[in-house]
């Protein structure tokens, strides 16, 4: 297990208690953040190189290097550009992903759908947190699990460690988790649609099937386009709005964990919405409200994916490899509970369509 010291390098951080930096400077110039920032930009830049020539996907590669190149977190120049990707970075990226969003969306899906999505989403978290006592593991990893999973993978997975915070689950297991989802992903984008084909589908089972279970944003698109172009745009839908859910979730969880008083020192979170849910839900409603130019929207997008992977990369880099690989292969249950949860569950709603 991972000291609970802040002497240790910790992951994503959207509240900015979690730093490679315990003790920072009031003031900075912009040559102390050059070196972190541009070494998580060049291995950003080489993640996006890779998945396009090689169509992997980009958070598992972004997620890769970086882990190669945490050795650099070790030079005390990275870490103040290091901390500001991890952090700042993530808060913007989530922001900007509100621009996908908008109220007529969650109309054209209609009411049925709707409930069903958020069923599976408390079905999901509830049952892998239910199965961590089995497999021995612990249930807050298995709430990170189950929330990412049911919302909208590494995105999910970063806000929600924001608020579980170090001392419930460690950085290795929550690396751990990032690689999970994201190879989960890649796998569900691959298999779901031959299965939904297999299974003779609809168009819109197959992209609620798709949209409803697979975890990252990029991987349930591209999946349910491959079924079809009318299973793509009910799979787009469909998780947008489950990144919608995103807000309330961690209003959850955030009450959950400032009322457990489980007496482990971890500061409770307070219960209000961090500014970047509060823009979150703004970008929304303006996208809802007015007519945003596409290419202010393709924009946002591109930004957004942009950010999060500069987080991930920035993550990965802070990560301390060894106690990665000193996790056992149990603590992937979570993960497979959570997967397995979600398909079967998104399975029996489509057909119910």
């Amino acid at each position: 297990m991972i000291s609970s010291e802040k002497s240790w390098p910790m992951a994503a951080d959207l509240y900015g208690e979690m730093q490679l930096e315990v003790h920072p400077p009031a003031k900075r110039r912009w040559r102390d953040y050059m070196p972190g920032v541009l070494v998580t930009a060049i291995a950003a830049l080489a993640a996006a190189w890779l998945a396009d020539h090689y169509a992997a996907p980009l958070v598992l590669m972004g997620l890769l290097i970086g882990l190669a190149m945490s050795f650099l977190s070790q030079d005390k120049r990275t870490h103040a550009g290091l901390d500001l990707m991890s952090q700042t970075a993530l808060r913007i990226g989530i922001v900007l992903v509100g621009a996908r969003i908008t109220a007529e969306q969650l109309v054209e899906l209609g009411p049925l759908p709707f409930a069903l999505l958020v069923v599976i989403m408390l079905a999901v978290i509830l049952i892998t947190v239910a199965s961590a006592k089995f497999f021995a593991q612990d249930r807050h990893a298995a709430l990170l699990a189950g929330g990412a999973t049911a919302i909208c993978g590494v995105s999910a997975a970063l806000a929600l460690y924001s608020l579980i915070g170090n001392k419930r689950v460690d950085q290795a297991r929550f690396t751990l988790t990032l690689v999970g989802i994201t190879v989960a992903s890649a796998l569900a984008m691959t298999l779901y649609p031959v299965l939904a084909a297999e299974l003779g589908l609809t168009d819109a089972q197959a992209g609620f099937l798709i949209g409803a279970s697979i975890h990252d944003v990029a991987q349930a698109i591209g999946g349910g386009f491959s079924f079809s172009q009318p299973a793509g745009e009910v799979a787009t839908i469909v998780k947008l709005t489950r990144v919608a859910l995103l807000a309330p979730m961690l209003m959850l969880v955030a009450l959950w964990l400032g009322r457990s008083g489980e007496g482990d020192g971890t500061r409770a979170i307070p219960l209000r919405l961090p500014w970047f849910i509060l823009g979150f839900l703004a970008v929304a409603a303006v996208n809802s409200l007015i007519a945003i130019p596409k290419i202010a929207q393709d924009t946002a997008a591109t930004s957004a994916q942009a950010l999060l992977l500069l987080a991930i990369v920035a993550t990965a880099m802070k990560a301390r490899l060894h106690l990665l690989l000193d996790q056992g292969w149990s603590s992937f249950a979570p993960i497979i509970v959570a997967t397995l949860t979600s398909f079967l569950l998104s399975l029996a709603a489509a057909l119910s369509l």
